[in-house]
């Protein structure tokens, strides 16, 4: 009690440390909070930015989740009277705020591997904090490395990092600024949105965060390596961890070192080796983008620049291709299921994401630049560092990757054989037998009554015949990567992003588990 009463009792005019909250809502292995406590009085601040409210990249879902995630926290430090100050507008109107009521004498953060907006608003945040006198420390996200050239050693630092001790700030009622301190702070009012609960989304925050960890690690995993790249199976064998790691809610670290706990356990070795290698691959796109950000905008291969993508396309403009996508209208059953289901839900495993990014740039052949922010809006686990570097390596722009131009009906019929999958997103198609349901432009007058689903009407004819549209794509996008420029390109990209290696314009299969632990 004494130390809530010393801690209620602190002057306004009191020197604070400011810990920014960015994508890292958590309070465990939090670096930059550990050393903000360590040498001071801290206060855990939060702002809600109107330049990401407004991007075409956020939806409400990722405010809900932060909401949630803030909550979490906010419970979690009721116990040493403490709550993070949640901020609306500019993050150094938020910091003057701050400053004007307190003497900051540190700034402690996350570096933020982010869309060039919040890098702009960083040089912004790091000039105010020069002019202030105040030092800001800026800690390294994940197995990230900002500045780095090349890929020299990172494996072997990659490792190091995630061996490393868990980082925990030693919480305590002395060393938090006070709930009562906070008052006189300006307040303000949550979005009703964000604060009202969606049943078909993951709920964020550290708690469940553990949660869904554990009930991975719990027995839903075991087919992990199975599951992974079936669209209805892999919801539930997955971790479905990726919005509690691209919010911060636990940390990669974290994550890492629990899983491979697991491992020796019978049955367990497999599904553990498949996903510890996807967290190594989670650096590795982040660590791309954070050594050429230049790829939100233009293509990570400059000679796809030039690379031409036409305003008709089977017939249809730009707009009916583009909306048709959008609004799960393509009349190709697991197309239009996926994006029905990432609509609702947030969430559609790797390969059903893949499928979509290939419909889109190849089948409809649009550039990719016309889909990715709208993609960014549906993903709850929307990391800039993982989506801008997968999304060009999908349609087929870097030069370097493997161009994979998929067939939604064969990727139906191997990951979804029984359907389950599309009847669920799709129940306008439930009455069709599994012969059917993937090809259902082939009922016959007769059939379509029989199962009462009228094409055209029901459920849309496919906007493009796959067949053709394949082709067309694999002609251009292979004829276009032959070319001088584009093979030119793929050296620099090799060199600056792969290990280095005796014939550095191929790149490396990555190393096995036992290579990365």
């Amino acid at each position: 009690m004494a130390a809530n009463i010393a801690a209620t009792n602190i002057r306004a005019d009191s020197v604070v440390n400011i810990v920014w909250l960015k994508r890292d809502l958590r309070l465990s292995d939090h670096q930059p909070l550990s050393e903000s406590i360590q040498s001071g009085l801290t206060l855990l601040y939060y702002v809600f930015e109107p330049l990401l409210i407004a991007d075409p990249h956020y939806d409400k879902r990722h405010w809900r989740f932060i909401w949630q995630s803030i909550e979490d926290i906010n419970t979690q430090l009721s116990a040493f009277n403490a709550q993070i100050y949640v901020y609306f507008g500019d993050a150094v109107a938020g910091l003057n705020e701050i400053q004007q009521r307190f003497n900051i004498t540190g700034l402690f953060s996350h570096e933020e591997v982010g869309l060039l907006s919040t890098f702009e608003r960083d040089k912004a945040v790091n000039k105010w904090c020069k002019a202030q006198n105040i030092v800001w420390h800026e800690s390294a996200s994940g197995a990230v490395t900002r500045g780095k050239k090349n890929r020299n050693n990172w494996d072997k630092d990659w490792r190091k990092i995630m061996k490393a001790e868990l980082c925990q700030p030693a919480l305590s009622c002395n060393t938090l600024l006070s709930k009562q301190c906070l008052e006189r702070l300006p307040q303000f009012i949550l979005p009703v949105s964000w604060s009202t609960p969606d049943d078909f989304m993951l709920k964020g925050g550290e708690l469940w965060a553990q949660k869904m960890l554990q009930s991975f690690l719990n027995g839903r995993g075991k087919n992990y390596h199975f599951d992974i790249s079936k669209p209805q199976a892999s919801r539930k064998s997955c971790s479905r961890l990726s919005p509690y790691l691209a919010w911060g809610n636990i940390s990669l670290r974290q994550f890492y070192q629990i899983i491979l706990m697991k491992r020796p356990q019978n049955g367990w070795k497999r599904p553990i080796d498949a996903l510890a290698s996807r967290l190594h691959w989670h650096c590795h796109f982040i660590q791309k983008f954070e050594s050429e950000h230049q790829m939100q905008w233009r293509p990570v291969n400059r000679a796809y620049s030039n690379f031409s993508y036409p305003d008709l396309h089977c017939g249809l403009s730009v707009e009916t291709r583009l909306n048709k996508w959008k609004t799960a209208q393509t009349g190709y059953p697991l197309v239009d299921a996926c994006m029905l289901c990432l609509i609702k839900t947030g969430y559609i495993n790797f390969r059903m994401r893949a499928m979509l990014v290939s419909f889109l740039c190849h089948h409809l052949l649009l550039d990719w630049r016309l889909g990715v922010s709208y993609l960014a809006k549906l993903f709850l686990d929307f990391e800039p560092g993982i989506h801008y570097p997968q999304f060009q390596m999908q349609s087929g722009v870097t030069g370097t990757n493997i161009i994979r131009v998929y067939n939604p009906v064969k990727q139906s019929l191997e990951k979804d054989k029984d359907g389950l999958f599309i009847r669920t997103w799709l129940p306008q198609l439930s009455e069709l037998p599994n012969e059917i349901i993937h090809t259902p432009w082939q009922l016959s007058p007769m059939e379509q009554q029989l199962y009462q689903c009228q094409l055209g009407e029901t459920y849309p004819l496919p906007i493009v015949d796959i067949n053709e549209t394949g082709k067309i794509a694999r002609d251009l996008l292979w004829g276009f990567r032959k070319r001088f420029d584009s093979k030119k390109e793929g050296q620099r990209i090799v060199a600056k992003h792969v290990r280095a290696t005796k014939k550095p314009t191929k790149a490396r299969k990555p190393k096995p588990l036992e290579k990365l632990i």
